[in-house]
């Protein structure tokens, strides 16, 4: 891995959230009942992840959301300033609260239920609005907790710049052509091919789309074909406690490694790197990786 002396600038477009995670002996079956043993807040939502992630591993980074009129809001707020990430771009809804997630956690596992709220208030007016910081970036960062007419917005605006545009597919919704062919790397769970790509054999979609789809699994292992031959690569740590976030850490280390400048294998075994660390504690956030880890 090469880190060059230039200060990668990404802007992240995405989701913020309060994750309320509560941990089981088991997961609740259908109309069943369990009681959690404790539960913990965390920071989270997608888009969070990924501009807490750049931005502790060198990048300049601003991150364009939207958060409800309440003291959630201004919690995640303070936090993603307190990890040094620009929020000029973030919005205040009246129209809702701040977003949450439920998560249940047993033994590695867990359900997870989203409640988007103010992130689905983002528009593509807050896109326009932060024009001149998307003009001047080196890539631009996207995921699916936000309406899909921001992320095809935001992805015509970025290469109308010029500018490279990564894809966390996740949670899984249908991408347009456009949006695909628009987007250098997409990073995608290997359980939603069909609901990403309405195709299911990963074979067939990693050779239409060579160099640019990357497929993960819950082992922390990446799978992509580089034009000549499928490539497979796994990071996985013995002392895994915690799985969330972990395609958001992987996102933003790929993303940060494709900014300066390295292959595209050395960019997914960084990735899979930042995302191991990330199992090693609870919370999203909690345990990215900095750049003086690596360097």
């Amino acid at each position: 891995m090469n880190f060059s002396s230039t200060q990668p600038r990404i802007v992240v477009v995405g989701s913020c959230s309060l994750d309320l995670v509560l941990y089981t002996q088991r997961l609740p079956c259908s109309n069943g009942t369990v009681l959690a043993t404790h539960s913990e807040s965390y920071f989270g939502g997608k888009g969070a992840n990924q501009a807490v992630g750049a931005a502790r591993l060198g990048a300049n980074v601003y991150f364009v959301g939207c958060v409800g009129m309440d003291p959630l809001g201004q919690q995640i707020m303070r936090n993603l300033v307190s990890e040094e990430v620009n929020v000029t771009y973030v919005s205040e809804t009246e129209k809702d609260c701040t977003g949450t997630a439920y998560v249940t956690s047993s033994t590695g596992n867990a359900s997870i239920v989203v409640v988007p709220a103010a992130n689905n208030h983002l528009s593509p007016k807050s896109i326009e609005e932060a024009d001149k910081c998307i003009f001047s970036a080196d890539l631009v960062l996207l995921q699916l907790e936000i309406p899909i007419d921001v992320i095809e917005y935001t992805v015509k605006k970025a290469k109308k710049y010029g500018k490279m545009v990564g894809i966390y597919a996740s949670p899984g919704r249908r991408l347009s052509e456009e949006i695909i062919d628009g987007a250098d790397f997409i990073v995608v769970k290997s359980t939603e091919l069909e609901v990403v790509f309405g195709e299911n054999q990963k074979e067939i979609i990693l050779t239409k789309y060579f160099n640019k789809v990357f497929i993960r699994d819950d082992t922390n292992s990446t799978i992509y074909f580089d034009g000549t031959e499928m490539k497979y690569f796994r990071y996985e740590n013995d002392n895994m406690v915690f799985r969330m976030g972990m395609g958001d850490a992987f996102t933003s280390g790929f993303a940060i490694a494709l900014c300066h400048g390295n292959t595209i294998e050395d960019c997914v075994k960084f990735g899979n790197e930042v995302s191991s660390k990330v199992s090693l504690g609870t919370g999203a956030q909690t345990r990215l990786p900095r750049l003086s880890d690596f360097v």
